[in-house]
């Protein structure tokens, strides 16, 4: 497959190559691609490659990720979008040697939270999911399945309608490729924050 839609999910800047089977989407990302605005750097990017469908209301959308990360900035994840001004994006970010497990919230700049995962390698599998309640957004991850969920994040974020799916970026190169399997948005899972 090279171009169009696949179950309600369409391109935002469709990636040089892909490829799509029942259960899983892979991608490789052109040069310099990237979601970013303004904050530190000064510029504005909107033009890594997102696989998105549209949602209203409170959703849980999760994934299984997996990236070949080596060079800077290489990242792969979900993607929550209302436009180029407002959006998420969440998963793996490879910077200073390491893969970081990331949150970018953007209302018109972007912000930057990375929880380092010293012990995670490419071949590690990310389950990645985030919720939408209201007004809130709740991220999470676990590596493997040999762990629970972790809360990496809860923001505020607008409760309008939406796009969301999966992302990668490589900001510093061509060529990364990134894979993703189980994607899944339903209802929201419950509220419960903690464990009693």
């Amino acid at each position: 497959m090279s171009s169009g839609t696949l179950n309600g999910f369409a391109w935002l800047n469709e990636p040089p190559s892909w490829n799509s089977g029942p259960d899983a989407l892979e991608l490789t990302t052109a040069h310099g691609t990237d979601f970013w605005r303004h904050t530190f750097y000064g510029f504005v990017r909107d033009s890594g490659h997102a696989f998105l469908a549209p949602v209203s209301g409170d959703f849980t959308v999760s994934a299984v990720v997996t990236g070949a990360y080596k060079h800077l900035y290489d990242q792969a994840g979900l993607m929550l979008r209302l436009d180029e001004k407002n959006w998420i994006k969440t998963g793996i970010e490879y910077t200073d040697g390491l893969m970081h497990f990331s949150v970018v919230v953007t209302r018109d700049v972007s912000d930057w939270s990375v929880i380092p995962l010293p012990g995670a390698t490419q071949d590690d599998e990310l389950r990645v999911r985030l919720t939408r309640h209201d007004d809130a957004v709740r991220i999470q991850y676990a590596i493997g399945t040999a762990t629970g969920w972790q809360m990496a994040r809860l923001a505020p974020f607008s409760a309008a309608d939406a796009q969301v799916g999966v992302m990668a970026c490589s900001p510093e190169r061509a060529g990364f490729t990134a894979r993703f399997r189980d994607v899944q948005i339903g209802p929201p899972i419950a509220r419960k924050l903690h464990d009693d």
